[in-house]
């Protein structure tokens, strides 16, 4: 009698490379929407993010690095603004 089900070779065997395929994909999203809003919080977001999927080993490198090139642009646009406006923050 066998209690668990056989494995089967068309599984997907890397359900951590699906793991860090998403946050490289969330890393991009939120680095992108942090340019425009509440980027003090989907900046940082998005770069450990971006950085776990390129420690898990993502297969959309490209992506997460964007992700983490977006999430230092939103910081950076954040310290610009809050230069320019002599402010703790920023508004259009």
């Amino acid at each position: 009698m066998q209690l668990t089900a056989p494995v089967t070779s068309g599984s997907d065997t890397r359900p951590a490379a699906r793991d860090a395929d998403g946050m490289a994909v969330a890393s991009f999203i939120l680095g992108l929407l942090g340019l425009l809003v509440l980027n003090i919080f989907l900046g940082p977001i998005a770069i450990v993010l971006a950085a776990v999927a390129l420690w898990r080993g993502t297969t959309r490198r490209g992506r997460a690095l964007l992700g983490l090139t977006l999430g230092v642009a939103d910081l950076a646009v954040l310290v610009i603004a809050m230069q320019v406006s002599h402010t703790l923050s920023w508004s259009l």
